[in-house]
């Protein structure tokens, strides 16, 4: 372990998102895990944006990121609260576009050491250069050609109006570091080719600001995506060229699609508000997260946040990628819906219910469709028949729906027929599922039918649909004269049976 490297002092983590984009599902897992980390050690985390790339970052993205970590019950000893809002905590600014004047102290502090250089090369030259290597077969860095530029050839550049960047010179070294993942980790520096930090128009690259960025946060551990393992080597040579002290760093596993392929917006749905419109719970989606590359090691699968705390351990986070399984996120939401009481539930689904439903009338709705539901907004598919119009619901088949399993047009006739004549008999007062579904069954035995191919006409008819709630239970709350009127509808959409 490097000497530099400071064990003593208290944990500070950091989650650094970029606002060019919305809340990605890894990042809201890297988030996760970094808040576990800090809660778990009594360390500090900090919510840092990096804004540095203008034209893409908005305001939008920074609200829908931090929105969204909010939703999840993911809060931040330091940094914006909210998007555009003002910074809370003593190390700010926490957006990097509030620190140029830092990282322009610290690239001509490079420089002034001879740790970077200017570079005047245009692109097409070091794309010929990049091409002479790929011929030669030779790793494409850059072959340092303004590394020591004579004056005169200092001149002609500036002459030609070219705008340089500023490279890092990187030394031929082999850079070892213990993640706290992945155990002790080796890279050959020799094989990086010195990098740009400084784009020819002034603004600062990646590599170069996060570095300045967690030595001006006091970062202590840097847990981060293995896809930034990579660039580890770059940022621990920073470092110490510009004399930090040096974090521990973390690399905990990619998610991948069920293929094994890495999960991108591309190919999967990885924004984070595209679940939450779904209907998942923020609850499932933590648990659910949490199991993305950690386990307790015991059978426990349901874990609050707080006992999530509790056991998480940055230590004991997989290093093999972790295969995104959207059965198991849907049987945790399916469990976390039903643990709810039904006025709880009601109050979780009301986003999903027009406002022309009445709160009693959603209480009431809840126990027939709660056993059904994995996600809040299937609220809309399962009971959307008790507040659609008639004409609506009755758009939902047709005619060859209303048949049967072993039957025709007669048979559900028939049903029908007997359904209508059976619930004409009820008053309001007897129309309760217990007393309906007594009745129809006698119905059904009365004209010789199996109960099944009497219910589905009956089920068509009323929710427009093959499968849904209890029938019964169905008919209850649609009541005795929708009832009827849907009945009707059926009957007549059956038209006459061929003698």
């Amino acid at each position: 372990m490097d000497p530099n490297l400071d064990q003593d002092r208290p944990m500070r983590v950091r989650m650094a998102p970029s606002p060019t984009g919305p809340l990605h599902l890894g990042t809201a897992r890297t988030s996760l895990y970094n808040f576990l980390t800090a809660r778990h050690t009594g360390g500090t985390y900090v919510l840092r944006i990096e804004d540095t790339d203008a034209a893409r970052s908005t305001v939008e993205f920074e609200r829908d990121i931090i929105d969204n970590l909010h939703w999840l019950g993911i809060s931040w000893d330091e940094g914006p609260q909210v998007a555009g809002g003002d910074d809370v905590g003593s190390h700010a600014p926490y957006r990097q576009s509030g620190r140029m004047d830092r990282y322009a102290e610290e690239a001509h502090r490079l420089l002034e050491s001879g740790r970077a250089y200017r570079c005047w090369c245009t692109h097409e030259e070091l794309e010929a250069v990049r091409r002479e290597q790929e011929a030669a077969k030779e790793p494409p860095r850059y072959n340092r050609r303004c590394l020591n530029p004579t004056d005169a050839e200092r001149v002609a550049f500036e002459a030609d109006d070219r705008s340089p960047v500023i490279r890092f010179q990187v030394e031929a070294e082999k850079i070892r570091f213990d993640d706290v993942i992945r155990g002790e980790v080796e890279f050959d520096n020799a094989l990086l080719g010195d990098f740009v930090i400084v784009r020819n128009d002034g603004v600062p690259l990646y590599h170069f600001v996060v570095v300045v960025d967690d030595e001006a946060m006091e970062i202590t551990h840097v847990i981060r995506g293995e896809d930034h393992l990579s660039n580890t080597p770059k940022h621990i040579a920073l470092i110490r060229a510009l004399g930090y002290r040096e974090p521990r760093f973390g690399h905990i596993p990619l998610i991948l699609n069920a293929d094994r392929s890495k999960m991108s917006k591309r190919k999967s749905q990885t924004a984070m508000t595209a679940y939450r419109e779904e209907g998942y719970l923020p609850e499932a989606m933590v648990n659910f997260m949490a199991f993305l590359g950690w386990s307790p090691g015991t059978e426990e699968e349901i874990f609050t946040l707080a006992e999530l705390t509790d056991r998480f351990e940055i230590e004991k986070v997989h290093k093999g990628g972790a295969v995104f399984d959207r059965d198991r996120l849907d049987h945790l939401n399916g469990v976390y819906l039903r643990a709810m009481t039904d006025e709880q539930l009601a109050l979780r689904l009301r986003p999903w219910v027009p406002d022309a439903v009445r709160d009693d009338d959603l209480r009431h709705i809840v126990p027939i469709v709660k056993e059904r539901l994995v996600r809040l907004a299937d609220i809309t598919g399962l009971a959307a028949f008790l507040w659609e119009p008639d004409a609506v619901v009755s758009s939902w088949y047709g005619p060859e729906l209303l048949h049967p399993k072993k039957g025709g047009p007669a048979e559900a006739r028939a049903a029908l027929e007997g359904a209508r004549g059976m619930l004409g008999e009820l008053d309001d007062a007897d129309f309760s599922a217990e007393v309906i579904e007594q009745r129809a069954r006698a119905a059904a035995e009365a004209i010789g039918a199996k109960a099944g191919d009497f219910f589905s006409p009956i089920r068509v008819a009323v929710t427009g649909r093959t499968i849904s709630p209890p029938l019964f239970d169905s008919l209850e709350l649609l009541g005795r004269e929708r009832s009827l009127a849907r009945l009707e509808i059926a009957l007549e959409k059956l038209g006459e049976v061929p003698a």
